[in-house]
Formats: structure tokens, C-alpha cells, sequence
């Protein structure tokens, strides 16, 4: 709140709900939700949490691992988010677009459909899932030849822009901007990056990968193969939504998820604990 000059936490927990979704605001709301889960875990409840082999977050959720991890601290994460959000939001006011999740479809197959749509390739979530953005009309045509090519099932998503594609270009200028100006520090537990699937910890990649992933594409299925294969079996899902321990469970099952969003889900760990 004192970062931000205004009571994000107000709005948080007494709304209204509309100035809540407002981009600038939703952004900095869930990773503080995100950070404030994982220090009860870590610090009240004592899981240790920062015993982990890695961490990792989707998208958004990228600045709460490092905020989580100690890579940033929660100021300067604030302003990073509410600020991404900002020059998100401004990209999807100069560069309208959509999404779109593609079930059951080949990445290779789709890469090329979307391709010569017009539309990119967004979020690659699950051997299964697959989500691409861009302009309405491409992706329109992308739907309609994935449909005819054999996808399971193609649902339109309900997002303000293309996200992670070329029409987030105007955004990413202000952001490195602001990523020049932030604070780091060096990784002391790896942080598993978005757009490569790989383990990142000094601070210049750190800030390369957070200026990439605005306009690249989220590697997600690639980064839990990495942590795999890394020797990792256990996952904590921390933050609102169960969506992240459905994708861990699509890629491997036989790996221990956890995900932790509300009190009733945190209690529950404590009594397994």
C-alpha cells in the first residue's frame, strides 16, 4: 500500500470488484495474495519452503516466484507488476486482440496453423493444451483451420488482449525500462524461466527473461519437464486458482501437487503436515 500510494489491500478485500479487475490493479493484487500465502507457509506455518529445488510461475506468477524466492522484494515487485499491467494495458488499447485454447493438437501442427493465420503461439501449457493470441481476425482463422485439421475442441478465451505475442511490442520498451531501474538480486535457488524452460539465476537474466516473456511465448510444459527431470516430485501451487496443479498432473501423474489459495486449503496442508 505505502509503495503503491494508494490501499491495494482495500480494494483487495473490500473491492468494488471493478476497480479490482482493472489491469493495473489485478496484477499487483494476485502476486501480493501469492506472497502473502507463501510466507504463512513459510514463516508461520514452517514448510521451509526456501529448502526448494527451484521456483517457478507462470506468466504473471513469474514475479511472485521471485519475490517468493528473494530474487526481488515485495516494493519493488509491487511497482514492477503495476506497471507491466499499465503498458499491458495500453498494448491491448493500440493492438486489439484475443486468445484462444487449443485442445489436442500437435505443437508443430498448430505452430503453422497459427502462422499462417497471422496468430502466434502463447502459452504451451500441456502436451494437450495449447493456447495462441493475436489480432481477432487471426485468430479467428487459426480456430477455424485448427477445427478443420483436427483439434479436439478450440474455446475463445475472455482476455483484455493477445498476451505474450507480437501486439504486446509497444509494452515491452517501458518495461525494460522499468526493469533497468528495479533491484535484484542474484538467485540463490534457481528460478525456472517462462520462455525458455530453463534455470535462470543472475540478475541479467532475470531481467532479460522478464522483458521476454511479455511478448514470448510461456514454455510451461517445457519448465515442469525440466523440474522433472531435475529430480523434482513435489510441487506447491501457490495463489489464487487451481489451474497450474491440473497442467503439473496432465504432464506427469505420478508427481505430489499441492495447490494453496484460501485458508480451508491451508489448513488442509497443515493437518497432512
Amino acid at each position: 500500500d505505502n509503495t503503491l500510494g494508494f490501499s491495494l489491500s482495500n480494494i483487495i478485500l473490500k473491492g468494488p470488484e471493478s476497480e479490482l479487475k482493472l489491469t493495473q490493479n489485478t496484477q499487483p493484487a494476485i502476486m501480493t495474495i501469492g506472497v502473502c500465502i507463501f510466507n504463512v507457509l513459510n514463516h508461520e506455518l514452517g514448510l521451509n519452503l526456501n529448502s526448494s529445488k527451484f521456483f517457478a510461475g507462470h506468466s504473471l506468477g513469474e514475479y511472485t516466484a521471485l519475490v517468493a524466492s528473494g530474487v526481488v522484494n515485495i516494493m519493488e515487485g509491487a511497482l514492477l507488476v503495476e506497471r507491466r499491467g499499465e503498458l499491458m494495458q495500453e498494448a491491448c488499447d493500440t493492438n486489439p486482440g484475443t486468445m484462444a485454447a487449443v485442445l489436442g493438437m500437435e505443437e508443430e501442427l498448430l505452430s503453422s496453423i497459427a502462422s499462417d493465420s497471422g496468430a502466434y503461439i502463447s502459452n504451451i501449457n500441456t502436451g494437450d493444451q495449447i493456447v495462441i493470441s493475436g489480432s481477432v481476425e487471426s485468430v479467428e482463422r487459426a480456430m477455424t483451420l485448427a477445427s478443420e485439421k483436427g483439434a479436439n475442441r478450440v474455446i475463445p478465451l475472455k482476455v483484455g488482449g493477445a498476451f505474450h505475442s507480437g501486439l504486446m511490442q509497444p509494452a515491452q520498451s517501458g518495461l525494460v525500462e522499468a526493469l533497468d531501474k528495479a533491484n535484484f538480486n542474484k538467485a540463490d535457488i534457481p528460478i525456472v524461466a517462462n520462455c525458455t524452460g530453463h534455470s535462470i539465476t543472475t540478475v541479467d537474466e532475470v531481467r532479460q527473461e522478464l522483458s521476454d516473456q511479455i511478448v514470448g511465448c510461456v514454455q510451461w510444459k517445457k519448465s515442469i519437464e525440466f523440474m522433472l527431470s531435475s529430480g523434482v516430485a513435489n510441487f506447491y501451487e501457490i495463489g489464487p486458482g487451481r489451474a497450474l496443479s491440473g497442467m503439473v498432473k496432465k504432464i506427469d501423474r505420478s508427481v505430489t501437487v499441492h495447490s494453496i489459495s484460501d485458508m480451508e486449503s491451508i489448513e488442509a496442508l497443515v493437518s497432512k503436515n
